[in-house]
């Protein structure tokens, strides 16, 4: 197993932590607005280690849908690298984890009807998605 490298960011560090400390019972959403998130564990695509990604939970089906939207910043977050390198990942969603394999989502009918959903269960990432030039990258999580 890869060393974990915990995320620079405080809240970020801090949500992972009691996620994992309480087993999926705390810290399963995303700070104050009540909406779940999940922890992506994926592999950094340059140093090998272990990261742990808190994200919203954007459910189709038994699949993820997993937005690199970053609040609208001009650059992708970092793991966004790191799945189109590893697309091998575990998700966390509360108490369960689960082996995943994602893919980038290419296809314009399917990403119109999967950003539908993601806007669905986190309205802000349409805003993000208009203060940001960029295309906001999805990936689909599928079991495996």
């Amino acid at each position: 197993m890869a060393e974990y490298i915990p995320s620079p960011v405080d809240w970020v560090r801090e949500q992972v932590e009691l996620y994992e400390r309480s087993g999926g019972t705390e810290g399963t959403t995303l700070r104050d607005t009540g909406l779940p998130v999940i922890i992506v564990y994926n592999e950094g695509n340059k140093t090998g280690g272990l990261r742990k990604t808190p994200l919203m939970r954007v459910k189709d089906g038994d699949n993820y849908v997993l937005v690199g939207s970053m609040g609208g910043a001009p650059k992708n977050p970092v793991w966004v690298y790191n799945l189109r390198a590893n697309p091998g990942v575990d998700i966390r969603d509360r108490t369960e984890v689960q082996p995943m394999r994602v893919r980038e989502v290419q296809d314009e009918a399917e990403r119109s009807r999967l950003w539908s959903l993601a806007v669905e269960a986190y309205p802000p990432y349409a805003d993000y998605q208009a203060r940001t030039e960029r295309k906001i990258p999805l990936f689909l999580a599928e079991p495996v």
